[in-house]
């Protein structure tokens, strides 16, 4: 009698989810397997399958068995092509090895046609260990082997100089700037405009340095030049208007950025939140929430639930504290660790110690762990109040549900507090 119960053969997208998983619990050889599996199945494309492996061992710290992986692909496929060599390049930069990266590709580069693509890869991997000096001698070295830059290479280079760049005291942000306008005016050289990544990159800088103004004038140069802000690019000089005390000229890029159709975020929005937290101004930050509620464009993150809680806790509205609770229940995404700590540590501040056990107990009962302050600010308090008992039955609790912390929770040593 016929078998009629053949398997079916695995697909290439299979063996690639499968050789990925394998591979990010670093069962790299039972991987292999896999690899050597699909070229006997006669199973194709088997670069992208060897392209995973690649990625993966790179991302474990394996770099020499990833090189070895990459030019023991030459022995199952006809030919190695650059996209590959570049993808390489690229995983490696990104993970931090560009010297590696840089080895290989000098090793290579006669050999293969170096693109923009690959002296781009390198040229980030520069910047990520925060060697622009090297990142400009490759950029230099590019255009002298004749590849022409594009926006993103003078975009990564840009990110390099300031994203990681100490802009205190003055002179160094001076110093930051001058290094950005360099970039700038060398694309400019080369007959290449600056993007809204490019202007948005330095409006960062503005935007941690603390200048307004500086960040106002950068922008509406920007939108001079025809380019269309994002929302990163608003968010930007808004959290600097904010965190400067400039809430109405934010509130006027705020009203902006809807009418040239460019949706706000969450982010955004707790830009505004945070500085209403800090002048304890509930009323701003309740009229705000509620307009982000009714206009619809976008939806509050944890982060702004969280700022809004502690707000409200600070000035004892516990009624506005279970509305904002309420909601962030209804919304799916919390309540999380953050929120459980600080409306613990708020109710024990405010000697609410059935409010704060009722919340100890949902928050176990939910699998998060409290934090090790947590558990002491609620058992000194407890202790100091006469409710021993209470604290017991707490205990017990915790005991019954430790199971689900595991070794986290018995690292957890309660010193006896005396009164």
């Amino acid at each position: 009698m016929p078998n009629l119960y053949r398997p079916i053969p695995f697909s290439a997208a299979s063996y690639n989810l499968i050789i990925d998983i394998l591979s990010k619990v670093r069962q790299f050889d039972v991987a292999w397997q896999l690899i050597i599996e699909m070229d006997q199945n006669n199973v194709t494309p088997i670069s992208s399958a060897f392209l995973i492996l690649v990625r993966r061992l790179i991302a474990a710290g394996l770099t020499r068995q990833a090189i070895r992986a990459f030019d023991d692909m030459k022995c199952f496929i006809e030919k190695n092509d650059d996209a590959n060599f570049c993808f390489l390049l690229d995983t490696l930069c990104k993970y931090g090895y560009v010297k590696v990266a840089v080895d290989i590709f000098n090793k290579n580069k006669h050999e293969i046609r170096p693109d923009v693509k690959m002296y781009t890869s390198l040229i980030y991997g520069w910047c990520k260990i925060n060697r622009i000096d090297m990142a400009e001698r490759f950029l230099g070295e590019m255009i002298e082997r004749g590849v022409e830059p594009n926006v993103v290479t003078y975009n990564v280079l840009l990110n390099g100089v300031c994203r990681r760049a100490s802009l205190h005291p003055e002179e160094r942000f001076e110093r930051t700037i001058r290094n950005a306008e360099k970039v700038f005016d060398e694309m400019r050289r080369r007959g290449i405009e600056p993007d809204v990544t490019s202007f948005s990159t330095v409006l960062h800088v503005y935007s941690r340095a603390h200048k307004p103004q500086l960040s106002l004038d950068k922008l509406n140069l920007m939108k001079d030049k025809g380019i269309c802000p994002s929302m990163a690019t608003y968010t930007s000089v808004v959290k600097c208007l904010c965190s400067c005390g400039r809430l109405e000229d934010a509130e006027d890029l705020l009203y902006e950025m809807v009418r040239n159709g460019v949706s706000p975020s969450a982010e955004t929005y707790n830009c505004f939140f945070k500085e209403y937290r800090g002048r304890k101004d509930p009323d701003c930050a309740l009229k705000l929430y509620r307009k982000m509620k009714e206009d619809g464009l976008c939806v509050p993150s944890m982060h702004t639930y969280n700022i809004l809680i502690g707000l409200f806790m600070t000035l004892s509205q516990m009624d506005m504290v279970k509305a904002i609770w309420d909601d962030m229940k209804v919304s799916g995404l919390g309540p999380d660790l953050d929120s459980y700590t600080m409306l613990i540590h708020g109710l024990c501040e405010k000697q609410k110690w059935k409010e704060a056990c009722q919340f100890f107990v949902e928050m176990i009962e939910k699998g998060l762990l409290p934090q090790k302050v947590t558990f002491e600010t609620l058992y000194k308090g407890l202790i100091q109040s006469d409710m021993l008992r209470t604290w017991r039955r707490l205990k017990k609790k915790l005991d019954e549900e430790s199971i689900t912390f595991g070794s986290e929770f018995q690292n957890y040593h309660f010193k006896p507090y005396r009164r």
